[in-house]
């Protein structure tokens, strides 16, 4: 009687492909020694530019079956891959793979994973903490509160906070945006959303509404925004869909910039009438006199919302992850469909 045949382990030849910054970012002891436990690595070897003419580092590309990249990894182009003629898998141990990812990567047969799963959760749980403070009004009420230093009656003040029964909208049903729905599943709202990929079959296993952009603008007392940066998202919300907004309502942006017009929303802002959250603006870093520093109505935060600090070791023993089951013959837990990419941050 024949027996399946038990995958062959190997160590894969690898090589980190990532900035200085980000190696010593979230590449903790713990996950260097499990890295060069499971494939065969110079934990000391790094490279940050691919037409180096160091020997030792085009000896290691030259050699290297599977990169281990991430932030800052140069481009992946035919020069670049013609420096690896063995290379067979990416293991990208952060989010998006568009920085560095070409078609010619795809055109080689090369397979390519990303630990975006991982860096989706801290994302997530700064929006639904984004999502329930906003419905309890906390900006207003704190500001209130300073002011006053004393009681303050709330049923007078804020007659119509709280999250019971409350309508989220969110754009956008990609990993972030589905975690967002997973993580609000205890909580008694209404959620809404958008997505043009989204249809009523899986709406409906995600316990959701699927609606039109416009439909949720309007009904939602919050919006929280997880579409990718696309030519036909930019300026998503302008200044017509940001007026459909109910007065009072809160918008979140942990996506890019872009989507959201930044002037247009300092003028809604500045009135009063919407309350917004933002983790990204554009531009990124916004000039030093914007109002939006300044207006109590208005959240600004740097750019945190992502893995950050302790959460980075997530990302390295996701990738780690990846890399176990390519050294067992196995398939990308995470693999990235190139088929798809251009629907995703």
């Amino acid at each position: 009687m024949s027996h399946p045949a038990t995958p062959r382990v190997t160590r894969p030849r690898t090589v980190l492909a990532m900035s200085g910054e980000t190696r010593a970012a979230i590449l903790a002891p713990e996950a260097l020694d499990r890295l060069a436990r499971v494939a065969d690595l110079d934990p000391r070897l790094l490279v940050t530019d691919f037409r180096t003419d160091d020997p030792v580092q085009r000896t290691g590309l030259h050699q290297a079956e599977v990169l281990f990249t991430g932030w800052g990894c140069p481009p992946l182009d035919p020069a670049a891959l013609s420096a690896m003629p063995r290379l067979r898998a990416v293991v990208h141990a952060a989010g998006s793979v568009k920085h560095h990812i070409t078609q010619d990567v795809w055109d080689r047969g090369i397979t390519v994973s990303t630990a975006a799963t991982a860096n989706a959760l801290p994302v997530a749980e700064y929006t639904v903490a984004a999502i329930l403070f906003a419905n309890k009004n906390i900006l207003e009420s704190a500001r209130v509160y300073r002011a006053a230093r004393s009681r303050v009656n709330l049923l007078e003040r804020f007659p119509g906070v709280g999250n019971y029964r409350r309508t989220v909208g969110i754009v956008g049903a990609s990993r972030i945006g589905r975690r967002v729905i997973e993580l609000l599943r205890p909580y008694d709202l209404r959620v809404l959303v958008h997505d043009p990929y989204l249809d009523e079959t899986d709406a409906r296993t995600l316990g959701v509404e699927r609606t039109e952009l416009d439909t949720l603008a309007a009904e939602s007392d919050v919006v929280t925004i997880h579409a990718p940066e696309l030519p036909a998202t930019r300026h998503l919300f302008d200044a017509p869909r940001l007026a459909l907004m109910r007065d009072g309502a809160t918008l979140i942006n942990t996506a890019r910039g872009s989507l959201v017009d930044t002037e247009a929303l300092v003028k809604e802002a500045a009135t009063g009438r919407l309350n917004a959250v933002l983790d990204h603006t554009e531009p990124e870093v916004l000039p030093a006199d914007s109002p939006l520093y300044d207006l109590p109505n208005v959240l600004l935060t740097p750019h945190i919302a992502g893995s950050q600090g302790g959460e980075l070791h997530r990302l390295a023993d996701a990738a780690v992850d990846e890399l176990e089951r390519y050294a067992h013959g196995l398939p990308f837990a995470h693999a990235v469909d190139p088929r798809t990419l251009h629907q995703q941050a």
